[in-house]
């Protein structure tokens, strides 16, 4: 029997050392992949803290060296307008340096004999000094700017061009960088150079000013990888890691560099602490019940953290929706309009978009989805809707509202998202809808009987390419006519057998519906969805907006008259101003102001929308209503907007007062509503009077 105990015995010590080799096994293997990970994260997160750096000071750099170049390229627009009095550019070079402290020194370098009184050489300069500006004639053999890389390059190429790095001993008396912009006479030839000397002292002190870790530094060198700005004392630093960036147009590199043993510091106690903590793991029982109280513990978190989440989509969904407009119209007694939206995201939060407003009685509207689901799609959804605010706010041309959106959009976007988007503007005098699309379903064209797309260019989504400059389009939209936009969530509805609602389908559905009202024409489209989809679960964000044009409701009459670009042609307004105030009965001292109004504007397009000797024409068009009078004039000329004419000051005294501006300050005044747009190359002004018929 001792024998058989003794065998027991050895077996269940063989188990236990078993037990003990596994869980020092399984640590130690446990202890290496950690520090390992431990090590990679340190990393990763010296690599976002120095990108993160980096991204900032060169948004430093760029904007001090972006109004250095904007500075200097703008003193060189002024000086090639003066190149006949050269005493009177330090003058300029002053005003240049008086809003620019980064600029040391302001000088324009002319070739060889421009001025043949000045001689071989003519090199004006401004140099900034402790107690103010200090005027200087440099050029000469001993300094010969003929030879300097940035004077050089200017002359030859007619491009910007930043120097590399230089000690200026007659200028700035420092170490500088200049930057230089072509000089060019009336026939555009390259004449010169306008430049700027900018110190390298603030540069020194931005790098030094960054310490990531104990003992990184940063460095700053020039395109010839010419050292502009460095902590010297640190250069000698080994096993270390390295970050950089490059200066889009001055091609300088900044680099940060972080000794590798201070990215590890925290990895070698970790290692220590993992190290003490595989002893008290030897204990495997205790180990095992830690990690079931830690597993029920996650598990409770992970709960908790559910419940959390899913409280915080609630709350995003409800800010998402309160986004979305909620009357229609706005204001809703309109009774040129009915409109209707709806929006039934496929998640909590979704990217679908739809917005409209009026302006100058013109409905600006838009849709959009953006792709992706879920949280993402709904911040790209809300910065979509606001750029279309902002921009539209203040633009009247639909492909430049939508050209704007992209170039937004397509700025840092890493995650490639993008947004199909279709925007429009309805004229309610007219039933005038001029459009742009980007990669959107074509809109339906509803009327009596009848649904059919909307011709549209297809474009690309917003957010894939900067630059692209979009289409915009023209249509009449007929009076108790509709347009019916939607998202691809409509056409894409999937039944239990994954068929499709489709393109042809939601035609039929909305052939025979124009004549309901904006929400009972969304409510019947959206029961011809679910009649499709049945049980099956909704896949993506369903949106639609109805826009249905009535038409005015009151009386309406149009007049016409089309004039000569010669100035002799004006005393036919008033003939058209007496018509119109005979179809008004306005009163006498109404239409003399209609008249003063009305002539002013179409001299200001006779006079500078056609070049002398050009012949053309200018229309003005009247829509009389009951309260109003819409003067519409259109010309075919170069683009000219007389709403950029500023107010002259009335109460300036007479010497003090500039040439023109009172004629549009009066027509400010005279009318109730002014804007202006340069739309199918043509330039169109509208003034709009409030009547009392």
């Amino acid at each position: 029997m001792a024998s058989i105990k003794d065998t027991f015995r050895r077996v269940y010590a063989l188990q236990g050392l078993t037990l003990l080799v596994t869980a020092a096994v399984l640590l130690e293997a446990t202890s290496i992949l950690q520090y390992h990970f431990t090590k990679k994260g340190l990393r990763e997160e010296a690599n976002r803290r120095a990108e993160s750096e980096l991204a900032v000071s060169k948004l430093q750099i760029e904007k001090i060296t972006g109004s250095v170049e904007s500075a200097t390229v703008n003193t060189a627009w002024i000086l090639e307008g003066m190149l006949d009095k050269p005493e009177e550019f330090s003058e300029v070079f002053r005003r240049m340096m008086d809003s620019n402290p980064h600029v040391l020194d302001g000088f324009a370098a002319f070739v060889p004999d421009f001025y043949p009184e000045k001689g071989r050489w003519f090199e004006p300069i401004l140099a900034r000094r402790t107690n103010g500006y200090e005027e200087l004639v440099l050029g000469s053999e001993s300094h010969d700017y003929l030879k300097s890389d940035w004077f050089t390059a200017v002359t030859q190429t007619g491009q910007d061009f930043w120097s590399e790095p230089y000690y200026d001993e007659d200028g700035g008396r420092t170490m500088v960088v200049t930057f230089a912009t072509p000089l060019r006479d009336a026939s555009g030839a390259v004449i010169g150079a306008m430049a700027a000397d900018v110190s390298l002292a603030w540069l020194t002190e931005l790098i030094t000013g960054i310490e990531l870790y104990p003992d990184s530094y940063s460095t700053l060198t020039s395109r010839k990888g010419t050292m502009m700005a460095c902590p010297a004392e640190t250069l000698a630093i080994p096993n270390v890691l390295r970050y950089d960036t490059l200066m889009d147009k001055t091609g300088w590199k900044m680099s940060i560099v972080i000794p590798e043993e201070e990215v590890l510091r925290h990895a070698k106690k970790i290692g220590g602490i993992v190290a003490l903590m595989q002893i008290v793991g030897l204990l495997l029982l205790i180990l095992i019940i830690w990690r079931s109280a830690l597993h029920l513990r996650r598990l409770k978190d992970a709960n908790d953290s559910k419940e959390k989440i899913e409280g915080e989509l609630k709350i995003a969904s409800a800010i998402q929706m309160a986004m979305l407009p909620k009357t229609f119209p706005t204001p809703p007694d309109r009774a040129d309009l009915d409109l209707y939206g709806s929006l039934t995201p496929a998640k909590e939060v979704g990217g679908d978009l739809f917005d409209f407003f009026l302006r100058d009685n013109r409905l600006f509207f838009c849709i959009g989805d953006v792709s992706g689901k879920g949280i993402p799609a709904s911040l790209v959804m809300a910065v979509t809707r606001s750029l279309f605010r902002s921009t539209a706010a203040h633009e009247s041309n639909p492909g430049r509202i939508v050209t704007h959106i992209n170039d937004a959009l397509s700025e840092g976007n890493e995650t490639n998202m993008f947004v199909t988007f279709f925007m429009g503007i309805l004229d309610l005098h007219n039933g005038q809808l001029r459009y742009s699309n980007a990669g959107h379903n074509a809109p339906l064209l509803l009327t009596e009987g009848d649904s059919r797309p909307l011709d549209v260019d297809a474009n690309v989504p917003l957010g894939v390419i900067d630059g692209i400059k979009f289409s915009t389009q023209e249509h009449f939209i007929p009076q108790d006519s509709s347009l019916f936009l939607f998202t691809d969530g409509l056409t894409e509805a999937e039944n239990v057998r994954k068929e499709l609602f489709g393109d042809q389908q939601l035609e039929d559905a909305t052939r025979q519906i124009a004549a309901l009202s904006a929400k009972e024409q969304v409510a019947s489209v959206i029961e011809s969805v679910h009649q499709h989809v049945q049980e099956a679960p909704q896949s993506d964000d369903l949106t639609m907006l109805c826009i249905k044009y009535l038409g005015y409701a009151g009386d309406r009459k149009d007049l016409h008259l089309s004039l000569q670009n010669d100035i002799k042609e004006i005393p036919q307004l008033a003939d058209f101003i007496e018509d119109i105030a005979h179809e008004t009965g306005i009163s006498q001292a109404m239409a003399m102001n209609l008249n003063l109004a009305l002539e002013e504007a179409v001299v200001n397009a006779i006079l500078y929308a056609y070049p002398e000797g050009t012949e053309g024409t200018v229309d003005v068009e009247a829509i009389l209503r009951d309260s109003t009078v819409h003067f519409i004039i259109t010309d075919a000329g170069v683009p000219f907007d007389p709403t950029q004419i500023e107010d002259v000051d009335i109460n300036q005294p007479l010497e003090e007062k500039n040439i023109g501006g009172l004629g549009f300050y009066l027509v400010r005044n005279i009318m109730d509503n002014v804007y202006y747009e340069r739309a199918e190359g043509k330039n169109v002004l509208h003034l709009t009077k409030r009547i009392n018929a």
